[in-house]
Parts: C-alpha cells; structure tokens; sequence
C-alpha cells in the first residue's frame, strides 16, 4: 500500500438487524483516500453516507471487511484501541456544530488539544492560528450563542484540526447553512484542508460543492461508484 494512502477500506460491509431480518447498508466497500486530497461523498438521504462515515471514523464497527488509517490495521482493536485511534488520526465536522456552550471560541478549540496532553498556552495559541486563518480573530472570546451559524462551523472545523489528524471526515457540515453562508464556510474548510495536507471525505448533498473537490464518491444502493 501506498505510503501516502491515510484511509484504506477493503470489502467493508455494515449490516444491521432489525426484527429479525437483516438490513445491509454497505456492500464490500473498497476505498482509498490519500494524504492532501479531498473527497465529496453524496447520495440521497438513506443511501449509508452518515453509516459510512461513522464506521470509518471508528464511531461504529464493520460487520466484515477491513480498515487501515495511518497504515494502522484497525480490525482486531477493542474500544480502547479504538478511541484513542479516533483522537490520534481523525477529526470529525458535523451538521450541528456541538460546541461546548460554556466555553468561548478558542476554549472549544484548546479542550480537545489540552485532554490530548497538549499544555494550554501552545494549546491556546494553536487554536488563536487555527481560528485566525477563518477570519474569526474578533470572536475569539464569544461564546457559542453569541456565533452566527457559519461562524459556529468555522469553530468546529478548528476543532477539528486542532489535533493534527491525518483523516478528517465531515457529515454535511453546510447542511444548516443558508446558499451564501455555506459558500464562505466550504472556502474555509478546503483552505483548511489544503493547509493541512490532511485527507478528507466530506458528505454533502450540493453537488456545485462536490463537484469543486477532488475526486466524488456515490453511495448508491450500498455500493461505491467513484467518478
């Protein structure tokens, strides 16, 4: 395998049971993404794109098949394993922010920094640069609730990358966000990224959005197409 291939999937499957039957949601799964590139996954509501992402950020286990990040194999892991695997090489945006409400901009993006042992003051400047690069420099005191909508995603894109992971992975993260405030967070988030030299996979049912990324994944009927 590739030295620069951060996610590697191999046959993955995810079944469900539900009432005695068996509800599969992916079938044989075969993916890379490498290190730098950024990947749009779309599909309808339903297709398996938050059960995609929620397994490869190892929030949920594959029923069979194989995932390797970092060129770390994760099959054989228990769930120690696996969470400190999701602090040390993945980052994760979602469609509601999930900022802790008490906490001011930058303490949202110093917390996960500091619970990795990073010592506060690097971890403080760390988030001030993060925070900097969005144009957020005059709300770096603000709470969540004193935030506009786009301005609460650009927080939680920080915070996402405020670990250095390799993998970012990003569930509609303009889903909330009207036409115009989700073309200034998307720049954002790709300016990001391309700094970073992180590899990222970022759901989104705007395929104008897709369409500006690298490479577009399919999720249809449990299967990958990759165009």
């Amino acid at each position: 395998m590739s030295r620069d291939i951060i996610l590697h999937t191999y046959d993955l499957k995810r079944v469900y049971e539900q009432g005695g039957q068996s509800l599969s949601v992916l079938h044989n799964i075969n993916v890379d993404v490498k290190a730098g590139e950024i990947v749009a996954l779309v599909g309808p509501s339903g297709s398996g794109k938050s059960t995609f992402l929620q397994t490869v950020g190892l929030l949920d286990k594959p029923t069979s098949g194989q995932i390797t990040i970092g060129g770390e194999n994760i099959d054989n892991s228990d769930d120690k394993a696996r969470t400190l695997m999701r602090r040390q090489y993945i980052g994760f945006v979602y469609q509601f922010h999930y900022l802790l409400p008490e906490f001011s901009a930058v303490e949202n993006v110093v917390i996960p920094q500091m619970i990795a042992g990073v010592k506060r003051k690097v971890a403080e400047e760390k988030a001030k640069d993060l925070l900097s690069s969005m144009r957020m420099e005059h709300r770096f005191d603000h709470r969540p609730a004193r935030l506009s909508g786009g301005e609460q995603q650009r927080v939680a894109m920080a915070r996402a990358l405020a670990n250095d992971p390799k993998l970012l992975l990003a569930d509609e993260p303009t889903g909330n966000l009207d036409p115009e405030t989700s073309e200034i967070v998307f720049e954002h988030l790709i300016s990001l990224v391309r700094g970073s030299g992180v590899g990222a996979i970022i759901a989104t049912h705007n395929m104008q959005i897709a369409e500006r990324m690298d490479r577009i994944l399919e999720l249809k009927n449990g299967n990958i197409l990759s165009y």
